[in-house]
């Protein structure tokens, strides 16, 4: 009796000992009571009944890499289900644009299982199923852009991949966070060509900017040859006002003292009781007696004799002026 207590008790200390299971954190486990779900488990520590209880099995997708930076991807059951946001990286597909460009893209999706029961009895193999569903996908929105546009509209078409995986594999208690586009390659004969373009867009922009350099410097030029004439005109211009202004008081000065002349003359006319028009004939002879007198040829001039009576009767009216 004794021995067969003992060994119930073994019995017993095994099964209690093989009810007991751990699970880490951020994992849980689907347990199924005799092969029908029961009830997820959450991280810590858990009890199940052996035999009656068993955690389901599923497909889990793990990456080698090698030294050689070549990685090979390996399916492999577990009764594990990793709940931490989880990133595929997917091989190199080839895909047809829009205008009938082969191209081959490389893509990484960031998901997370959000509800472990619908990953687990939605979907049989969760790991292929997204990332058949990405191949597909990629094609379908790859083949409604050009080439030019795929090149440069990567966020749109992460945009959109997001959207659609999201809504397909909400059904599989997944959650799409959001697609990266790795690697766009076009083909050889695509690249050179695109070079080529490239390098003529780079001569185009710097001949433009070279014209648009001259241009500007021509324009600052013609400016400052504007500004210099405007400056000398200016500069002229009030030359010539001051030089008007200045010949204008002389002119006014000398009017002034002819006026003053004048009246003094005239005041010595009225008071010798000369006739004005002699005085003016006697002047205008003395002048016309001076020129003749100047020139280089005149050595000697003769005088009538009434010139004399003239003279005398000019310097008798003379001594009646006022002396300075």
């Amino acid at each position: 009796m004794i021995t067969v207590f003992f060994i119930i008790a073994i019995i017993a200390v095994i099964y209690v000992m093989k009810g007991f299971m751990i699970v880490p954190q951020s994992e849980t486990k689907v347990v199924e009571r005799l092969g029908r779900y029961d009830r997820t488990l959450q991280s810590g520590i858990n009890f199940l009944l052996p035999i009656v209880d068993r955690a389901r099995e599923v497909v889990q997708r793990d990456e080698i890499k090698h030294t050689n930076s070549t990685k090979n991807v390996v399916m492999r059951t577990t009764s594990r289900i990793d709940l931490r946001e989880q990133v595929y990286d997917f091989d190199k597909q080839s895909v047809i644009t829009k205008d009938n460009v082969t191209t081959t893209i490389n893509a990484l999706l960031y998901f997370q299982i959000v509800d472990p029961v619908k990953s687990v009895y939605e979907i049989d193999n969760l790991p292929n199923a997204i990332e058949k569903l990405t191949q597909t996908t990629l094609r379908n929105v790859i083949g409604e852009l050009e080439l030019d546009e795929t090149l440069t509209s990567r966020d749109t078409i992460n945009s959109k991949l997001r959207l659609v995986l999201d809504e397909a594999t909400n059904k599989w208690g997944v959650k799409v966070n959001r697609v990266e586009l790795q690697d766009i390659t076009p083909p050889e004969s695509v690249r050179r060509a695109m070079e080529q373009q490239m390098q003529a867009e780079r001569e185009r922009r710097a001949k433009v900017l070279e014209a648009r350099g001259n241009k500007e410097a021509m324009i600052l030029q013609s400016e400052g040859e504007k500004e210099s004439q405007i400056n000398q005109a200016e500069a002229e211009r009030q030359t010539q006002i001051l030089k008007a202004q200045g010949e204008a008081d002389a002119k006014i000065l000398q009017a002034n003292a002819e006026a003053e002349a004048i009246r003094k003359v005239a005041a010595a006319i009225a008071e010798s009781k000369t006739d004005p028009a002699t005085y003016m004939l006697l002047t205008k002879y003395v002048d016309a007696i001076k020129e003749i007198g100047s020139g280089e040829q005149s050595k000697t001039v003769f005088l009538p004799f009434e010139a004399s009576n003239l003279v005398g009767a000019l310097g008798s009216l003379t001594e009646l002026l006022p002396k300075k």
